[in-house]
């Protein structure tokens, strides 16, 4: 079975000319418990085993659709955006801090890294731009989503997909996090669970939703998949704390 018969392909309906996948822990080289795809290397993972299982996915995504080296980011939960270099060994060798990253470049892979937080992809109706954004609670309260969306000449004509992250009987959080949602806007009470421990149950999906809504996106797709509890597919930090990360990749044929 070829490395990309394991990825999870985005259902939405998105042009001919957009590929975009999400990998999953299965088929690397990393021991436990990075095993085995980890694609991260500040994770603890043995540099060389990531270079390799780096390899191994620009391969696999030259067998769906050419392209060359991708476009990785520093994440570090915040807003900004970056566009992804035309040079291939710019790209190779050039890690923007960031949590979005956008082209309209052929052949240009955009990636963001998750094991909890959630990808969303997005690209418009055309085909001419795709941009991936990681947002955990922090990014996608202070606007993560709203700034790649602004990569986009008509907020109306784009459309988003919604990749696996920490699903919502999973995702504890504070009072806190829920108020600094609930400040913003008022509807967004209703991704939140009270428990009986004085803390919430957080619907990360559904608050994606929601500001995306509010941006003027109509078409949304994507949302249910849980990180925490398919341990066999993906990679979670709140479950395992010492863990790899999946790639959510997306570019233009």
């Amino acid at each position: 079975m070829s490395l990309a018969d394991s990825f999870l392909m985005p259902d939405w309906p998105a042009p001919a000319n957009v590929r975009a996948i999400v990998t999953t822990r299965a088929g690397g080289h990393s021991t436990t418990p990075y095993d085995s795809f980890n694609l991260a290397f500040h994770v603890g993972d043995v540099a060389s085993t990531v270079v390799e299982n780096r390899r191994k996915l620009l391969c696999a995504l030259n067998e769906i659709a050419p392209c060359g080296p991708p476009q990785w980011l520093q994440q570090v939960h915040g807003t900004d955006v970056v566009d992804a270099f035309s040079e291939p060994k710019r790209r190779a060798q050039t890690v923007p801090e960031a949590d979005a990253v956008t082209t309209t470049h052929r052949g240009l892979p955009c990636v963001v890294m998750t094991a909890d937080c959630l990808p969303v992809f997005f690209c418009d109706q055309n085909g001419n731009r795709v941009a991936v954004a990681h947002a955990g609670w922090r990014g996608l309260s202070n606007g993560i989503l709203e700034n790649t969306l602004a990569r986009f000449t008509t907020p109306a004509e784009v459309m988003c997909w919604l990749g696996p992250a920490i699903g919502a009987n999973t995702f504890e959080v504070g009072a806190d996090v829920r108020d600094v949602f609930v400040k913003a806007d008022k509807m967004a009470a209703s991704a939140f669970v009270a428990q009986a421990n004085g803390k919430y149950l957080a619907d990360i999906y559904e608050l994606a939703r929601q500001r995306l809504m509010k941006a003027g996106i109509g078409m949304i797709s994507g949302g249910g998949l849980c990180t925490v509890t398919d341990q066999d597919r993906f990679f979670s930090y709140r479950r395992d704390q010492i863990t790899g990360r999946m790639a959510s990749v997306i570019w233009l044929a």
